[in-house]
């Protein structure tokens, strides 16, 4: 029921994504009128393969979380996000409130053993046509040395289940690659992660995110929210420039559509849609956070993503190693 479009991306999404996937059961949960007039514009209706599933309230965009966690208690994000908790649902996917869906998800599936805290990890393009995982991307403003070393290996597993990797290479984010960069909570980090038997590569910049050189890169939250929203505001820039120049006279008019082949061809590269869905990681359960604007093709994605992590059992390659973490710890 949440993003800037609700059910009528949601449910078509889900739909041609169930098309695509023939062994994939889906619940739809929300409002049942909405999600009835969504299915039937589609000309289909629920049966044993889509099912809906009713819930009353619905958590507003702006809606503050702890408002959202203590009185919708029957929002369509707390319903969905307990089918995970029951079993009935292997992963849920939301395009809403994004600090609600972390506070009904950590208050209902709680964080796996030896995790303090969830944190949200996405996948970028960088120039080696690989993807780098960040994290975290926005749910944990402050954080320890401690917070990070378990972003490090959430991260690490994440892209070891998603990219068979055997040992991914992990980075930390600092303003400098040298050991002596850094606020002393970095500078622990880094300690950690050395010690931690990951693929620990040291500090990275800003840059090396899109450089490719590591598979994983770790930061905490206000970091890694402002170095997202600058790189989608630089993407945004360099597209309004690119339209600018090439509609300038009718010379460059021209040029464009001698260039339109590489032009497209940039866009679907640089597609942001491509890379929709964000997990929140660290919790007893999958949950996979959409942008809230997502088109259709981008809600598909999330779905996609989910997936993934269900076949490729994330959460428990994520208890997995933490378990033996602490029992080097021991």
């Amino acid at each position: 029921m949440g993003g800037d479009h609700g059910p009528h991306v949601t449910v078509p999404a889900a739909l041609g994504f169930q098309a695509r996937l023939a062994d994939v059961d889906m619940v739809l949960v929300g409002l049942r009128d909405a999600l009835e007039a969504e299915l039937a514009a589609s000309g289909v209706a629920a049966g044993p393969r889509l099912r809906l599933h009713h819930a009353s309230e619905v958590v507003a965009m702006d809606e503050p979380p702890v408002q959202a966690l203590r009185y919708k208690k029957d929002s369509s994000m707390r319903v969905a996000v307990n089918l995970v908790k029951s079993g009935e649902a292997h992963a849920c996917v939301s395009a809403g409130n994004t600090g609600a869906l972390m506070a009904i998800s950590r208050f209902v599936l709680r964080t796996l053993a030896g995790i303090d805290r969830p944190a949200i990890a996405s996948v970028l393009p960088n120039m080696r046509r690989t993807n780098t995982y960040v994290l975290d991307l926005g749910a944990n403003v402050d954080c320890t040395p401690e917070n990070l070393l378990q972003f490090g290996i959430m991260g690490a597993m994440l892209v070891s289940a998603l990219e068979h990797k055997e040992r991914p290479s992990v980075g930390l984010l600092n303003i400098g690659v040298e050991d002596i960069k850094g606020n002393e909570t970095v500078k622990q980090a880094a300690d950690l992660l050395r010690s931690s038997g990951l693929n620990f590569a040291g500090n990275v910049e800003g840059d090396d995110i899109y450089k490719g050189g590591v598979d994983v890169v770790v930061c905490d939250g206000f970091v890694g929210n402002v170095a997202l929203k600058a790189s989608e505001g630089v993407l945004q820039m360099m597209a309004s420039a690119l339209r600018e120049e090439f509609s300038r006279n009718p010379f460059t008019r021209l040029a464009a559509l001698v260039a339109l082949p590489v032009t497209r061809a940039f866009r679907q590269r640089m597609d942001h849609r491509r890379y929709n869905g964000a997990s929140l990681l660290g919790l007893r359960g999958i949950v996979i956070k959409s942008h809230g604007s997502a088109d259709v093709f981008a809600f598909g994605q999330a779905l996609e993503r989910a997936v993934e992590e269900v076949r490729n059992s994330v959460p428990q390659r994520i208890a997995a190693r933490m378990a033996q973490l602490q029992v080097a710890a021991a």
